[in-house]
């Protein structure tokens, strides 16, 4: 791959890296247990983000098929972890 390509890359995964501490900030610091669950979905985004860059970056589509599984586990905890908060169980 030529350095302009890897340099995208690198940038990119800076970038999302950057955006799960803001994320991880977020969980620490949210004062609802809401603000806690918003981050903590926005950085299984985030993940899911990262597997589908280094899937592109290795050519490679079985990272796709994880992140579709991860995003999917992801989303059902996320509407078991909303049922719970709401008194649901």
């Amino acid at each position: 791959m030529g350095d302009g390509v890897i340099d995208f890359f690198g940038f990119t995964a800076a970038a999302v890296l950057f955006f799960a501490l803001v994320a991880t900030i977020r969980v620490a610091k949210g004062p609802h247990i809401a603000d806690r669950m918003v981050g903590l979905s926005t950085i299984n985004t985030l993940v899911v983000a990262a597997m589908v860059l280094f899937s592109a970056y290795q050519r490679s589509v079985v990272y796709i098929d994880v992140a579709i599984v991860y995003c999917s586990l992801s989303f059902i905890g996320t509407l078991f972890l909303a049922k719970y908060i709401e008194g649901g169980f």
